[in-house]
């Protein structure tokens, strides 16, 4: 039995949870899914980042303390796991769990102890929207290129992380795949990133610049943890690094595979950063980095000042939760950007659920009530399809997965219309029939284990019907 951990990155609160986001909750849950189904133990981990400076400045805007807003915050966020029918096995919220703290102090004090960490002065161009300072160079016309605004010139005293240390290691760690940055294009990104000099990293802030929130420097109460290095450490703290660490040992030190499941806006801190404090601190590293594209709506970014946030819970309600899984899954897909429209999301539900998967569904039960279900199953127009799933999903291409199961469902139809089981029946060919039910029932049962990763609720309800023979529908008529 192989033993994996594999996470979400963990979301600011400063707004409520929208698309992009339930995008990564459902790639990551098809991952999990997936490996227990090939007999692993996952620990399956998501929470949500809370102690960083816009959750502060997003309280304040909004009247409230920062534990009440970053509190009802991260109760939205809980709330997917239902909403979306997530399988993850453990929430941490870093402001919160109690698990969190000891893991950051411990692990500040292990990079202090190898002499990575020092204090000094810094001048930088700081982006609240992103929790980092940029060089010049990094900015687009004078702004964030991740915000589009313009970032604020901070100087102050900080604490600093010898990230330039590190370097050459991070380069032989990624370019080696001992470090699986995936897709490809996004590994080169982050070795093109690693051409440069690595400058040091500031891993604290002024009390008064964090407006007093988040974990405080170790030994110095006047500066506060940066919150990516504060932020990171959940991976390992939801383990009980620090604590109780046979979690830890199980599933991070002694683990066959350690996943990072992360859009692509946080790269940097995930490949370089992260792998260098765990360097540092002489722990494992990560053995994979998978990295998801951004979502627009309608053909911009999704944000809050535009309005054009889409809530998981209002596309759920409308469509359900398999509905907006198979959309994003298939649809956005888990390697490159895309688009978001209530239309299109309505265009699949008809044409791709309802129509071709679930007519097909209803008239395959319908003639197994009306001719007898069969008494064996076989499938010969899938083939190879539960390897072929299994072969995507490891190579981080969900949509390809999908692809692969609807080009079954498309088979399966047309095989139906090509044998027309009504006319063997009519004309006495019992036999025959029987074949085409034992083919029929057997493909959907496979469509449906393949779908179990996917689309859960559905593939359990598809599998139920086809054992017997019971009537289904499995998406119903949209109301408009």
């Amino acid at each position: 039995m192989k033993h994996r951990f594999l996470s979400t990155a963990i979301p600011y609160v400063n707004a409520a949870p929208h698309v992009g986001f339930a995008l990564e909750l459902v790639i990551a849950d098809v991952i999990a899914r997936h490996q227990r189904q090939q007999g692993d133990e996952v620990y399956f981990l998501s929470g949500t980042d809370d102690n960083s400076l816009k959750n502060a400045l997003a309280a304040e805007q909004a009247g409230v303390s920062t534990e009440a807003f970053i509190d009802a915050r991260a109760k939205e966020f809980r709330q997917l796991k239902g909403v979306l029918n997530i399988s993850y096995d453990d929430f941490l919220a870093t402001s919160t769990d109690p698990r969190h703290a000891p893991a950051v102090e411990k692990l500040w004090h292990q990079c202090d102890r190898n002499g990575d960490i020092y204090r000094g002065n810094y001048e930088g161009l700081y982006c609240i929207g992103c929790e980092q300072f940029y060089t010049q160079d990094e900015l687009q016309d004078g702004v964030c290129p991740e915000h589009g605004s313009e970032p604020v010139a901070i100087s102050e005293q900080n604490y600093f992380f010898r990230l330039s240390r590190y370097q050459d290691h991070l380069v032989r760690l990624i370019s080696s795949k001992e470090i699986a940055v995936r897709p490809t294009h996004r590994e080169k990104e982050v070795l093109s990133f690693l051409e440069s000099p690595l400058l040091d990293l500031s891993v604290s802030r002024s009390v008064a610049r964090a407006r007093g929130w988040g974990l405080t420097v170790p030994g110095d109460s006047s500066q506060i943890i940066y919150v990516w290095f504060d932020a990171l450490a959940n991976y390992i703290s939801a383990l009980g690094y620090a604590r109780d660490e046979e979690a830890f040992d199980t599933y991070w030190a002694e683990a066959d595979r350690i996943t990072h499941v992360i859009g692509k806006g946080v790269t940097r801190f995930h490949a370089v950063y992260w792998p260098a404090i765990l360097l540092s601190a002489g722990l494992r590293l990560p053995t994979e980095i998978l990295v998801h594209g951004y979502l627009t709506v309608d053909g911009q970014k999704i944000s809050k000042t535009r309005g054009n946030t889409i809530s998981p819970s209002d596309a759920c309600d409308r469509f359900g939760a398999d509905a907006l899984r198979y959309y994003l899954l298939r649809h956005i897909g888990s390697q490159r950007d895309g688009d978001f429209s209530w239309s299109r999301l309505a265009e699949v539900y008809e044409h791709e659920l309802a129509n071709d998967l679930g007519n097909l569904l209803s008239r395959a039960t319908a003639l197994g009530r009306r001719y007898g279900p069969p008494v064996a199953l076989r499938s010969s127009l899938v083939g190879g399809l539960s390897l072929e799933v299994a072969k995507h999903i490891d190579e981080f291409a969900v949509d390809r997965a999908l692809d692969a199961i609807w080009r079954a469902v498309t088979a399966t139809n047309a095989y139906v219309n090509q044998t027309e089981p009504w006319v063997l029946a009519k004309k006495g060919k019992t036999r025959d029939l029987a074949d085409v039910l034992s083919e029929l029932y057997g493909t959907l049962s496979c469509i449906g284990h393949a779908l179990i990763p996917f689309l859960p609720s559905t593939a359990r309800r598809l599998l139920s019907a086809v054992s017997s023979s019971s009537s289904e529908q499995l998406f119903p008529k949209l109301i408009r």
